[in-house]
C-alpha cells in the first residue's frame, strides 16, 4: 500500500509538466498562452489516466498591457500597468500615504490626487489588505490615479488585477512600481504634480477551466483546484504554474488506486485567476455547491518546504491536515482563519468547506509573487514532491465516506468574517455575496 510513497517520491511527472508551462511564457488570462496551458493541463490529466479530461469554455474581459509611464517635475520614472486599469491620463498631486491601509486615508483630503501605497501591512496589522482593497480606498476617497510600490529590493515592478467582479475595468488609472522608484518618488516629488498615464487593448476574449475526474461517479466530489494562467511578465512559476503541476501529479498518484476512494475526485484548474477570479466565479454559477464535499485550493505551493493552508475555520479541516501531518511526522501549517482571496472562495462564501493551500515562506508578503522574478529557479522539485505526497494523502483521506464535514449556511460565514475584521475589505471591493449586509440581520 505504501508503494504510492515511493513513487511519487520519484515521480518527475508534476516537475515536467510545471517546466511545460513556464516555457509557453505569457499565461494571461485571455490570451492564446493561457489557452496553451489549459490545452497541455488537460492532455497531462489524460495522460496520467484521469478521465474526462476537457476544457470549458467562458467568456471574459479581456486585457493587453501597453505602454505606461509616470512624468515627474524633473524625469520619466519606470512603471507598468496594473491589469484592468482603464487606459487614461491623469495629473495631480502625489500623495505618499504609506501602507495604504484604511486608517491611512483617514483625515487625509486624496481628491483628485495621485495616491501611492505600499504593497505590504504594518507588522502589527492584524489583517493583510489587499491590492484591491487598497485601490478602491483610493478610488471611494476621490483619488484620480494609483501608484502601487513595491515593498522587495531589486528594482522589481509590481502587477496585479484593480477591477471589480460586475465592473471588470477599474475606474482610475494605476500601476505598478518598484520599491526603489516608489522610494525616489515619495522621497523627490511628495506634494508635486505627476502625470499618470496607462494604455491598454480593452477586448472581449475568452478563457477556460480545465476539468478531469478520478474514483466512483458519485454526485458528492471533492474538488481539487489550481489556477492555470499567470501574469504576462514572468513565467508564472511559482504563481500558479506549480499549483497546476500538483494537480497533475495527485492525479498521477491517484490514477492507479482508484479503489482507495470513497467519493469522486474532481480536479479543475481555473483561468483568470489573477483578473478577479473569473474562472472560479464561473464554476461556481454551474455548479451545485451542495454536492462539493470540500475544495482543496493549490495556489502558491512548492515556493516553501512546509504547507500551509487557511481552513475557514472548519474544525473537521483542521483535523484531516492533522491527521495527515502525524502519519508523516511532516509539520504542516494551520491556519484556522477565514479567507477571501483565492480559486476556494466563490465556494466557501455558500458555506462549502475549503483549504487555500500554500507553501509557507519566511517573508512578508508575496516575495517575488507577481514580478519578473516568479520564474522556475526559485523553486525546488523536492518541494513539490513531499507536498503532492501530503495533499495526495489528504485528498484520499477527504474522499472517505465516514469523514463528514457539513456545511455552514451563509449567515455563519458572514458571522466569521465579521468576527475576524474582515468584512470591510470583502466590501469595498465589491466582493460581499449576501443581500444581508450584516450576519445579525439574519440570526
Amino acid at each position: 500500500m505504501a508503494d504510492w510513497i515511493g513513487e511519487t517520491f520519484c515521480s518527475d511527472v508534476g516537475w515536467n509538466h510545471l517546466e511545460r508551462l513556464v516555457d509557453i511564457g505569457n499565461r494571461m488570462a485571455g490570451t492564446a498562452g493561457e489557452r496553451r496551458g489549459a490545452e497541455a493541463t488537460r492532455d497531462a490529466f489524460a495522460a496520467v489516466g484521469a478521465r474526462n479530461a476537457h476544457l470549458e469554455e467562458f467568456d471574459l474581459q479581456g486585457w493587453e498591457r501597453g505602454s505606461s509611464s509616470i512624468v515627474a517635475p524633473d524625469e520619466e520614472l519606470d512603471c507598468i500597468a496594473l491589469p484592468r486599469s482603464p487606459t487614461s491620463e491623469v495629473t495631480g498631486e502625489l500623495v505618499d500615504l504609506g501602507y495604504g491601509v484604511p486608517e491611512d486615508f483617514e483625515g487625509v483630503d486624496v481628491e483628485g490626487k495621485l495616491v501611492m501605497v505600499a504593497s505590504n501591512a504594518p507588522a502589527h496589522y492584524e489583517r493583510f489588505p489587499h491590492r484591491t482593497e487598497k485601490y478602491y480606498y483610493a478610488v471611494e476617497n476621490g483619488a484620480a490615479g494609483f501608484v502601487f510600490r513595491n515593498h522587495v529590493d531589486g528594482d522589481l515592478a509590481p502587477t496585479g488585477s484593480v477591477g471589480r467582479e460586475h465592473q471588470p475595468i477599474g475606474e482610475i488609472p494605476a500601476v505598478g512600481v518598484s520599491k526603489e522608484v516608489g522610494t525616489r518618488l515619495a522621497r523627490r516629488y511628495q506634494g508635486d504634480t505627476v502625470t499618470v498615464s496607462v494604455d491598454a487593448d480593452i477586448y472581449d476574449a475568452t478563457s477556460q477551466n480545465v476539468h478531469a475526474e478520478l474514483g466512483p461517479e458519485t454526485d458528492e466530489r471533492v474538488l481539487v483546484s489550481s489556477h492555470v494562467d499567470s501574469h504576462d511578465i514572468s513565467e508564472g512559476a511559482a504563481d500558479n504554474g506549480a499549483g497546476t503541476a500538483m494537480l497533475v501529479e495527485i492525479a498521477n498518484a491517484l490514477a492507479d488506486r482508484e479503489d482507495v476512494l470513497d467519493t469522486r475526485v474532481e480536479f479543475v484548474g481555473f483561468g483568470a485567476e489573477e483578473v478577479g477570479l473569473c474562472g472560479s466565479e464561473y464554476h461556481d454559477s454551474v455548479t451545485d455547491a451542495e454536492n462539493v464535499k470540500v475544495i482543496v485550493n493549490c495556489d502558491g505551493v512548492v515556493g516553501g518546504r512546509t504547507l500551509q493552508a487557511f481552513t475557514h475555520t472548519f474544525d473537521e479541516l483542521v483535523a484531516a491536515l492533522e491527521r495527515v501531518s502525524d502519519r508523516f511526522d511532516h509539520p504542516v501549517r494551520i491556519l484556522p482563519e477565514e479567507g477571501f482571496r483565492g480559486d476556494q472562495w466563490p465556494l466557501v462564501r455558500w458555506g462549502v468547506p475549503g483549504y487555500f493551500v500554500s507553501g509557507h515562506r519566511d517573508t512578508e508578503g508575496r516575495g517575488y509573487g507577481h514580478t519578473t522574478a516568479d520564474t522556475l529557479d526559485k523553486l525546488e522539485s523536492r518541494n513539490l514532491r513531499e507536498q503532492a505526497i501530503l495533499l495526495t494523502a489528504l485528498v484520499t483521506d477527504l474522499a472517505r465516506e465516514d469523514v463528514e464535514i457539513p456545511h455552514r449556511m451563509n449567515a455563519d460565514v458572514a458571522k466569521s468574517f465579521e468576527e475576524e475584521g474582515k468584512v470591510e475589505g470583502i466590501k469595498i471591493v465589491g466582493d460581499w455575496p449576501y443581500e444581508f449586509d450584516s450576519a445579525d440581520e439574519v440570526l
